[in-house]
Formats: structure tokens, sequence, C-alpha cells
């Protein structure tokens, strides 16, 4: 059993690093990246959804690869700075993060699905499970040819992989995190079931 005292001095540090990490990850890139590329509101296009994967649709490569590296980089970027502060801060504020990125607070809670942020927190905390992830998606990715799907087997393999490198307490954090994923992608399990999800380079 933890120490209560230890908990009752440490509660007030987790919760300040999860509120950090929220705010922090809660920085709609992908909406600020477009409109000052002169490509509108993300949201009215595609899927709506705020991330890179319908940054992409607008035809501008660059500024979803932008938005990709800005949506990773502000997880791995809460995780360092709250690291500092020891391992559970860090644990927390990764956490915090990908709620931001899925739940902003700017944007009435409506995010993107996560995994970019997802990455960037694990990168952040265990970069080999960051090195599995990439793998298993790119392997995914060539197989299958759908990038939706290719996130999905990644975000199992991960807290496996996490399990088995012996970082058990953030492969147990990756298993809340995947579940999420998973509910975030519901549309599209949905979309791979039915057969009409779009495959990489397909034309919308």
């Amino acid at each position: 059993m933890p120490d209560p005292i230890s908990w009752q001095f440490a509660l007030p540090y987790l919760l300040a690093a999860l509120a950090f990490g929220y705010l922090l990850g809660s920085i709609p890139s992908g909406l600020i990246l477009t409109r000052l590329a002169g490509l509108g509101d993300v949201r009215s296009i595609g899927s709506g959804n705020i991330g890179a994967t319908n940054v992409l649709r607008t035809g501008n490569k660059s500024v979803a690869a932008a938005t990709l590296f800005a949506d990773a980089f502000k997880g791995t970027l809460a995780v360092l700075l709250a690291a500092n502060y020891g391992p559970d801060p860090a644990i927390a504020a990764g956490f915090g993060a990908f709620l931001g990125h899925l739940f902003p607070i700017w944007l009435k809670f409506k995010g993107g699905k996560g995994v970019a942020t997802y990455l960037g927190v694990l990168l952040g905390l265990a970069w080999k499970g960051a090195v599995v992830f990439a793998l298993v998606w790119l392997a995914a990715a060539a197989l299958f040819r759908y990038s939706s799907l290719a996130a999905l087997i990644a975000a199992i393999a991960v807290p496996v992989s996490l399990y088995l490198l012996g970082h058990v307490q953030i492969a147990e954090l990756f298993v809340v995190m995947s579940a999420i994923v998973f509910v975030k992608h519901r549309a599209n399990i949905s979309r791979l079931l039915s057969g009409s999800e779009s495959k990489i380079g397909a034309k919308d």
C-alpha cells in the first residue's frame, strides 16, 4: 500500500502536472497551422478532425507534416518538462497532454483522435516503445494500406512491448490510452468492417 502521507504530499504536484499537460496538449495545432497557411478552417473539410490526417486533405503535405510534428511535440514537451519533478509528474503530464488534444477546452472539447500526441508522450516516457509503435505502424500500413488500422494495431503492440521492456507503470498508462484511441476511432472501425474506409493515398 502506498504511504498515505506521501500521496497527500504528491497529489497537488500530480494534479498540477496533469493540468499543465492538458493545457499544452489542448493547443489545436492543426487548426492554427492551416489558418496561418491560408487554408481556412480544417474542421470544415473531410472528417472535420483537427489532426494531421485531415489536414492532409487540404492537399498541403507540408502543413500536414508540421501538424503531425506539433501534435507529437506537445506530448513530448509536457513529459520532459514535468520530468524535472519526477517520473510520476511526467506520466501525469503526458496523460494530460493526450487528454488535452482529444478534448481541447478552446474547441468545446472537440479535438483530434490522439495518435500523434500518443506517440509524442510515448517518446518522452519510453523511446523504445515509440520505436515499436513506428515499426508496427509502418509494417501494418504497408501490408493493409489503412492508416487507421495501422494505428490501432500499433496501439495494441505498445502496452505489450512496454511490459516486456519492464516499464510496468508506463505500460498501465498506455493500456488506458490505447483503449481511448480505440474509442476515438470507432467510426473508422465501423468503416473498416464495412469495407468503406479510405486507403492510404486514396482520393476522398
